[in-house]
């Protein structure tokens, strides 16, 4: 597994190929929307789906936390997919998250939209917006935000041509001013980084880095719009 290197406002971050990102000076792990219990919450509305998507994304989750031990985690939001999750989850998952929460000294949760109210039964604390050093994280990105702003919410995702074929997958979307995060849940989908609402957050281009199995591959952007693979 190979993260890929970037900088952020002079900060030297690492973008793992599970959608996360990392900050070794402060040992900061960052990920985005978890949207724990989406599953539990569309079998409410009838919709039966497998109920092992709380599961698939805490192993994700612990997977990053043994790769990088990290001192700081913060959770950008959407951590959770309704205000009754944390009360559905399954009693061990609920004990997982919560083995994952003590095993950092601080564990952030980042309020989203899907989330905007502190988890119940969870340690950790919450926060609308979190600083940490020159670098600012939040749920879903500013218009206008000081260069240094780390994000998730829109999911992003790309897709490019390879061997005569489309590919489509989740994706970083970077400028140097401001990283947009994949969203790190099961079953959540994505949002093309040709959409209007990331494009524009992104008017004079950057990079987009796409998750593959081992490693990262970057794109070059012009208006929001993946162009050439490097």
């Amino acid at each position: 597994m190979t993260p890929t290197p970037v900088h952020l406002a002079g900060e030297k971050l690492f973008l793992d190929p599970q959608g996360a990102l990392f900050w070794p000076e402060q040992r900061l792990l960052a990920a985005a929307d978890l949207h724990l219990e989406k599953g539990s919450a569309a079998a409410t509305r009838g919709s039966l789906l497998p109920p092992w998507d709380t599961k698939t994304t805490l192993d994700r989750l612990a997977l990053l936390v043994r790769r990088y031990a990290p001192r700081a985690l913060v959770a950008l939001g959407d951590s959770f997919h309704d205000r009754d999750a944390a009360a559905r989850l399954h009693p061990h998952d609920a004990a997982r998250l919560n083995g994952i929460v003590q095993a950092v000294e601080r564990f952030v949760w980042v309020l989203g939209n899907h989330d905007p109210h502190p988890p119940g039964g969870v340690g950790g604390q919450a926060t609308t917006v979190w600083i940490e050093g020159g670098l600012v994280f939040r749920h879903q990105a500013a218009p206008g935000a000081k260069p240094g702003e780390i994000s998730g919410h829109f999911h992003p995702k790309a897709q490019v041509p390879t061997k005569g074929a489309l590919v489509t997958r989740a994706c970083f979307v970077c400028d140097g001013r401001k990283i947009l995060l994949p969203a790190l849940g099961a079953y959540t989908g994505g949002l093309d980084v040709r959409s209007p609402a990331i494009a524009k957050l992104f008017p004079r281009g950057g990079r987009v880095f796409l998750l593959g199995k081992d490693r990262l591959y970057s794109f070059a952007m012009t208006g929001g719009v993946p162009i050439t693979a490097v």
